[in-house]
């Protein structure tokens, strides 16, 4: 993840304009924010102090960070579009990667939101479960996948919109599902 991030990012502005991007920013579960500039440095800052972070590989870690003479082992576990999960030393974080602009518009469409309680998910289009990913009681995180709902042909995964517990599962394996059939009730967490 990190490596494929180092490649140059421009953005579209209209037909012939580019706009170089200057940072990055992640977004973990809790709307927490971290930039990072463009291009990225291998130096990070932990308490205003640097520190140069490496990224390396061998054949009994796998992919490791070496921070500070010591080696934290790390897995991208999931990638949709801008959307990871990396466990880094065993600890499982989720976030998103954005530009400055798409940043701005996922603050502002939160805070027109309003304070839901309860999300109901339902079907984007009609298909077939293929795979129920989740089950009654469970904390999900906002982003998580939940199912997998097969639809011409393609599999898609339906990701939680919001952070909390599955309150109820409508939907099983192999069945058959209407656009806007109710599939997943999810109860706001925190």
């Amino acid at each position: 993840m990190l490596l494929e991030l180092k490649e140059k990012h421009t953005m579209r502005l209209g037909r012939s304009s580019k706009k170089e991007l200057k940072k990055l920013i992640a977004v973990d579960s809790q709307r927490k924010k971290f930039e990072f500039p463009i291009p990225f440095t291998d130096v990070l800052k932990v308490s205003g102090k640097e520190s140069e972070v490496v990224i390396k590989e061998d054949d009994k870690l796998g992919t490791y960070l070496l921070f500070r003479n010591k080696k934290y082992p790390v897995e991208i576990l999931y990638k949709n579009q801008n959307r990871y999960e990396v466990l880094l030393n065993g600890v499982s974080y989720f976030f998103t990667v954005e530009t400055p602009t798409s940043y701005k518009r996922m603050k502002f469409l939160s805070t027109k939101g309003g304070s839901k309680k309860n999300e109901n998910l339902e079907a984007p289009m009609p298909g077939k479960i293929v795979e129920v990913l989740t089950e009654e009681g469970r904390e999900v995180r906002a982003g998580e996948p939940l199912l997998i709902l097969e639809a011409m042909k393609m599999q898609n995964e339906i990701q939680a919109p919001i952070a909390g517990k599955v309150r109820k599962i409508h939907v099983k394996g192999g069945q058959n599902v209407l656009k806007d059939d109710l599939m997943v009730e999810i109860t706001a967490g925190k």
